[in-house]
């Protein structure tokens, strides 16, 4: 039964990992443009900040909650950031590439972190999955043991990682077959992003 919370842990991590998001498309766009080693590295720190922000919301899940309710505008600005982000992407053209002298590299370990924990819909998210588990007797909290607490952040990070990999590897394997895949990826991407968007607006008017 113990094992049970560190199932659920990778089907929810699972879950919120698959829509396309800022890790998912930073790890893509590493794999594409540089190797699947070096977006690996980003996949294990957004699985870090996973835990961080499934951790909070588990801490505040009432309070978080009813901060969002009462503060329309943090939703509102949440959907003009992805149209806007997702529309810079479709009109976006992709630059041929020149060679920089003392060029700067930024820590993978440190951008998959930061856009793994800056990230509202995410938390949301955690928010409502843990109202969907405390509501099927699956009780969970910070009272709850340690071991299952322990099996469940364990499975929730497993999941992040395991579904980042996934997108890593069929970057590798789109890579190989399509030309221009940049250009395709940001179109896509970006038609997501808008998507995702309308969806989020759809819901606010309701």
């Amino acid at each position: 039964m113990i094992v049970l919370y560190f199932l659920i842990g990778i089907l929810a991590s699972v879950i919120g990992a698959l829509p396309l998001g800022a890790s998912n498309i930073a790890v893509i766009n590493t794999t594409i443009k540089q190797n699947a080693k070096q977006a690996f590295k980003i996949a294990i720190a957004a699985g870090l900040a996973e835990v961080v922000l499934s951790y909070y919301a588990l801490h505040c899940n009432m309070v978080v909650r009813d901060f969002f309710d009462r503060n329309m505008w943090i939703q509102i600005l949440i959907v003009v950031i992805l149209m806007a982000v997702g529309s810079f992407l479709i009109f976006r053209k992709v630059k041929a590439k020149t060679p920089k002298k003392n060029k700067i590299t930024s820590s993978k370990y440190v951008t998959g972190f930061l856009l793994g924990i800056l990230n509202p819909p995410v938390l949301i998210y955690w928010i409502v999955a843990f109202g969907i588990i405390n509501n099927n007797d699956l009780m969970l909290s910070l009272g709850s043991p340690l071991v299952v607490l322990f099996l469940f952040f364990a499975g929730v990070y497993l999941g992040k990682l395991l579904t980042l990999y996934i997108y890593s590897k069929f970057s590798i394997a789109i890579k190989n077959k399509v030309q221009n895949i940049t250009l395709v990826i940001n179109k896509v991407t970006g038609v997501l992003l808008i998507i995702i968007g309308i969806a989020q607006a759809i819901k606010l008017s309701f």
